[in-house]
């Protein structure tokens, strides 16, 4: 069985079960929370009330996260709107001792050494905002707009695979949804099936 088979085959198994909480509804006011940056500084949704937000969750140990950060395409994506004004909030749900566990200096190390600039990277160990999100897997998008609605959830495009290669050929929704948000017009494709690894939320 090929790498990128034996992915697909762990997809399956990883983001397919329901979790037993609710999730996020698109067209429905976004969660709010409060949970601390790398600088141990309370950052919380409603600091950016009239700005689009969008929400990252990652886990650097997930192949499919490196899929988008070793290409730099999730940097790209991060310095363009962010140059336009878009708040881009990286959460971590990774409970201590499960992959993608990182303290606040691990955090930090991580995005320098990406290259990456999201607005904040957010820690949450006891995963009560990723489940208050329905966050299923790594990297799972959301898009929040300026009037703290909820316009975009799922996958970051349209190909779920681990390869480089295919991003080239994959539509991009968040880059879709915030186009659409610029311009003043609906998102087109509000939701789609997140791809990746697993959430690793304590048991």
């Amino acid at each position: 069985m090929s790498l990128r088979l034996s992915l697909l085959g762990s997809l399956a198994l990883l983001v397919l079960p329901a979790f037993a909480f609710a999730a996020a509804k698109v067209g429905a006011p976004a969660p709010a929370f409060t949970l601390q940056d790398t600088d141990g500084k309370a950052r919380s949704l409603a600091e950016f009330a009239g700005k689009t937000v969008v929400l990252e969750w990652t886990n650097d140990g997930c192949p499919f996260v490196k899929k988008h950060y070793e290409s730099g395409n999730m940097q790209a994506l991060q310095k363009r709107w962010t140059g336009k004004g878009v708040i881009w909030l990286v959460v971590n749900s990774s409970a201590k001792g499960k992959q993608g566990h990182v303290d606040a200096a691990g955090a930090k190390a991580i995005m320098t050494e990406a290259g990456a600039t999201p607005s904040a990277y957010l820690l949450d160990p006891d995963g009560k905002v990723g489940k208050a999100y329905g966050a299923r897997a790594t990297p799972h998008m959301y898009v929040i707009d300026a009037k703290g609605q909820l316009v975009y959830t799922g996958a970051i495009d349209s190909v779920p695979s681990a390869d480089e290669a295919d991003i080239a050929a994959a539509k991009n929704y968040v880059d879709a949804a915030l186009t659409e948000l610029a311009e003043g017009r609906q998102v087109t494709t509000a939701a789609t099936q997140a791809y990746g690894c697993g959430m690793k939320y304590a048991d």
